[in-house]
């Protein structure tokens, strides 16, 4: 039975709603995971299924597989946690950049306390949000243009420029961390 089913049912009988909540859970569970910490995973998830049981009735029921939609609701959920989200990440790349100056700015010290951290924390929130989505949740370009709304053409061009940017804000300029031969600063 797939989701559109489920839900569809779940308006009559809201206990059928409970197989969407185990098929998809774990998922939408690992994204929070990502984004917002093992604290706040568990809450933000659960909210994102009680809103979705709540909105049941105004579900799409062309759309068999409900993960877009749940997406879409756990995004909105997300952008009311970023505060607290952005302040943890800025301490946490002032850290990282404090520890890189400390060791000569290696690359290995930089990658390892937080590279990837501040190159998202470059990105716009929902440049961010897209990748993210993208990386840890495995989203597809069709499951991404629905969360977001946006046309699969406009992900994908999207997402190679988030790419491009991702890569060059984690290339080290080759003076930091190297002597002057080339070899890395020990």
């Amino acid at each position: 039975m797939n989701d559109a089913d489920l839900i569809e049912r779940s308006l009559v009988d809201g206990r059928l709603f409970e197989p969407l909540f185990d098929r998809h859970y774990r998922a939408i569970h690992r994204y929070f995971n990502a984004r917002a910490g093992v604290a706040a995973a568990d809450d933000l998830a659960s909210e994102t299924f009680t809103i979705a049981f709540r909105r049941r009735g105004s579900y799409d029921l062309s759309c068999t597989d409900a993960a877009p939609w749940l997406y879409g609701i756990a995004l909105n959920l997300l952008r009311g946690h970023r505060r607290s989200e952005e302040n943890r990440r800025r301490t946490h790349a002032r850290v990282a950049a404090s520890a890189s100056d400390s060791q000569n700015g290696s690359a290995e010290v930089f990658d390892k306390n937080g590279g990837v951290s501040l190159a998202l924390l470059d990105l716009d929130e929902q440049d961010r949000d897209l990748i993210i989505l993208f990386a840890w949740a495995e989203l597809s370009y069709e499951q991404l243009g629905a969360a977001f709304g946006l046309p699969v053409g406009t992900v994908r061009s999207r997402l190679s420029r988030i790419r491009a940017r991702m890569r060059e804000s984690l290339s080290v300029p080759e003076s930091e961390g190297t002597v002057a031969d080339g070899t890395p600063e020990r």
